[in-house]
């Protein structure tokens, strides 16, 4: 058997997620690990690892070489990962090497899962590092198949007047009203490139191969403006730090939209659309406010448009 112990925090996030389905899911993880470790010759390797949904076995191929087991359940978000990858080859983010689209199981390369780009202290170097990624994967064309960033902008309009009503102050509906406007200008011109989506220091690990890769991408056909607010909000109180939040996201979002040759006035909309996306979700898990550090990034990139 595969000899592991599920980890409770994993547990947890599934139960939180789907109640008792998703409690049994994560009991059945380690036969289905089991699964593939016989179909794709592995051996286990060290400590379980896991993100929130996702759990990530460190594993010896046949040939001797490390790999990464990750075990999933198919989601709307997680069903591109696979086809985005092949789309990357490897080229700024983790090699693909083997899957199962059935039941979202991956074979990844093996990179240094204790070693993020959050270890580099120096913020602006951080950033640096994380752009160039970010410049590389985003040259690359949507493959077919992927869902849209314009189908996924129209159905956040279309939740934007019963979430307004759900919110409890009028500032906040002012808010949601402002980032509406914004995609509602953009929404026809949505973008063709092949987007990460959470593109965030702690989604880019150490590796041998290069210094740093990208992991964990949920990936959608759209444009690059839609990629930048995790960057924008990673790290916050390292914004905070400085005194001058206006300043540092500005910083922050002038140096991608420079790398990434962006137009500033797009970019800024999709991130106000981005921050719309968020406070959406926020709403619908029964949130009465949005999120104050939304709206401060919202305060400041609007001075961009």
């Amino acid at each position: 058997m595969s000899g592991f112990v599920v980890p409770a925090a994993l547990t947890a996030n599934h139960v939180e997620q789907q109640g008792e389905a998703g409690r049994a899911w994560s009991a059945g993880l380690p036969a289905l690990a089991e699964t593939y470790l016989e179909r794709w010759g592995l051996r286990l390797d060290g400590e379980p690892a896991h993100g929130y949904v996702s759990l990530v076995l460190p594993v010896v191929r046949e040939d001797g070489t490390g790999a990464a087991l990750k075990l999933q359940p198919v989601s709307d978000e997680n069903a591109t990962e696979a086809p985005g990858l092949r789309a990357w080859a490897g080229d700024g983010s983790v090699l693909l090497l083997d899957e199962d689209p059935a039941t979202g199981t991956l074979l990844l390369e093996r990179l240094d899962a204790g070693r993020s780009l959050s270890s580099v202290t120096d913020d602006a170097k951080a950033l640096a590092i994380l752009t160039e990624l970010l410049a590389r994967l985003v040259e690359v064309p949507a493959p077919p198949g992927m869902r849209t960033l314009g189908d996924i902008a129209r159905r956040m309009l279309d939740d934007v007047p019963e979430a307004t009503e759900k919110l409890s102050r009028e500032s906040d509906r002012r808010w949601l009203d402002v980032c509406a406007g914004a995609v509602r200008e953009l929404v026809d011109e949505p973008g063709d490139r092949l987007l990460h989506w959470d593109l965030h220091y702690d989604n880019v690990l150490a590796a041998d191969r290069e210094p740093w890769l990208a992991i964990d991408p949920k990936p959608l056909a759209g444009d690059p403006g839609f990629d930048l607010w995790p960057a924008l909000n990673n790290r916050w109180e390292d914004v905070l730090a400085t005194g001058d939040v206006r300043r540092a996201v500005l910083r922050r979002f002038d140096q991608m939209v420079d790398r990434l040759g962006l137009d500033p006035a797009r970019a800024a909309g999709w991130t106000l659309g981005r921050i719309l996306q968020n406070g959406l979700w926020d709403v619908a898990d029964g949130a009465p406010h949005l999120n104050q550090e939304q709206l401060a990034i919202a305060e400041v990139v609007r001075h961009r448009q």
